[in-house]
């Protein structure tokens, strides 16, 4: 099977899978990357390895018009990772289908991780669906991969069980059964859609309980949460914590030690060891 890929690393197994199933890459939709948050250079170290074609700027219809007349009308357009509502595929070419990050019809949306963590699910997924040209993350789905999550889930190791889950489905069900599946795909039926975060849904309230602050934090992780500290606030990646019994106000900062900062949350303190002033991506050159 000939596939072209549109994404970028954060889903970038999937590509690595279907070419291990046995699939020919032959173009690369991707986009520009901050190189902080997101990145791209692996898979365009993979389109260049492959000697694909690569286009930075939105799939429009006469993109995909043109790699069936290229390839035929066979090819598959697989979508991992892009933020742009891919339309005009019908009659086109026979397959398109997206991987998200969620466990559909549960967290449609740009990016569920944040709220899979600070919700606490007990179970996460990614899903293989036909791309819907009406709405993000509402078509058939073709196949999920679901698996557990830990009590202290963090972003970054959910993130890196959803790569690991999104490249057994390239290489099982969506590499080696596409086909078939694609002919019995099970409607989503109604669902839940999860918008962008803001920096409310980043921003720490130390009135909550330890547990309840350090969770938030895990969910972000390098995305960073914030923290308000009298006037100023803090971005902040890493923390650690505890409970004790205090009568200091929630918010106060009771102890500094170099770049250690203590603050006082609900049922005891909250140690922050990884922060700046200023966050991540207005100071690229620092990285962390």
């Amino acid at each position: 099977m000939k596939f072209a890929f549109a994404g970028i690393d954060f889903l970038g197994s999937v590509f690595d899978g279907l070419v291990e199933a046995g699939w020919t890459p032959v173009k690369l939709f991707t986009r520009p990357c901050d190189a902080i948050y997101d990145h791209n250079d692996v898979v365009v170290a993979h389109a260049r390895r492959h000697r694909i074609p690569i286009q930075l700027s939105r799939i429009l219809p006469d993109d995909i018009e043109r790699l069936a007349k290229e390839h035929g009308r066979d090819v598959a357009l697989v979508v991992a990772g892009y933020p742009w509502l891919v339309r005009g595929w019908h009659g086109r070419v026979r397959f398109a289908l997206n991987i998200h990050p969620s466990p559909l019809p549960t967290g449609r949306g740009p990016y569920p991780l944040f709220r899979a963590v600070t919700d606490r699910y007990e179970s996460w997924g990614v899903t293989a669906h036909v791309l819907a040209e009406q709405g993000f993350d509402t078509g058939d789905i073709l196949a999920q991969d679901l698996f557990p999550t830990d009590p202290r889930e963090s972003h970054e190791t959910l993130l890196v069980k959803c790569q690991m889950a999104a490249r057994r489905l390239a290489l099982g069900p969506i590499g080696r059964e596409l086909s078939e599946r694609w002919r019995r795909p099970e409607p989503q039926g109604d669902g839940s859609y999860w918008p962008r975060v803001t920096d409310a849904d980043r921003t720490l309230d130390f009135r909550q309980d330890v547990d309840e602050v350090l969770r938030r934090i895990r969910a972000f992780g390098r995305i960073e949460t914030i923290a308000k500290l009298g006037d100023n606030r803090v971005f902040v990646a890493e923390a650690e914590g505890w409970r004790e019994a205090h009568r200091h106000a929630a918010g106060t900062v009771t102890h500094r030690h170099r770049r250690q900062v203590v603050i006082a949350a609900r049922d005891g303190y909250v140690l922050l060891t990884r922060w700046s002033p200023v966050p991540l991506a207005e100071v690229p050159h620092l990285g962390r």
